[in-house]
């Protein structure tokens, strides 16, 4: 999927569409998952005032892009959202951060359906960065509106 995809998905805009490319999907009885990729510029309006001279790539914005994974593949998984239709955060949980994410770097967040119940949608994800673990978490997100 490219970006004109995903914006038919998202309703998430410049400077806060997290999700840049995806990758790959699988949506079958077995799996239900997602790659997404986010390229990290310097040109980011974050860096300006996080961490100057030494930018670092906030990680509630890597959680961000987490969750716009795991929309992007609820959609993929239900059909394109109908008018109004958004899926927001219900939870995160088990968050942990391995090592810093600096401009230059490709994220790649990886998610994975597990389990929905009463519209509320359960996500696990991984952002990788060069292979290596940046950041884990328990996703939870509920679909409103339409």
């Amino acid at each position: 999927m490219d970006i004109q995809d995903i914006l038919e998905l998202l309703p998430h805009r410049y400077p806060f569409l997290m999700v840049d490319k995806v990758a790959h999907y699988e949506i079958s009885p077995e799996r239900k998952t997602l790659r997404g990729i986010k390229n990290v510029s310097f040109n980011e309006p974050m860096f300006t005032g996080h961490f100057p001279g030494k930018p670092v790539f906030p990680g509630v914005l890597i959680l961000e892009a987490m969750a716009q994974a795991t929309g992007i593949l609820a959609f993929k998984m239900v059909g394109k959202p109908k008018p109004g239709e958004l899926y927001y955060f219900a939870s995160i949980d088990n968050a942990r951060f391995k090592r810093p994410v600096i401009p230059g770097d490709q994220l790649v967040l990886d998610v994975v359906f597990l389990k929905e119940r009463r519209g509320i949608a359960k996500f696990t994800g991984v952002a990788t960065v060069d292979g290596e673990v940046v950041c884990t978490a328990e996703l939870m997100c509920a679909k409103r509106g339409g």
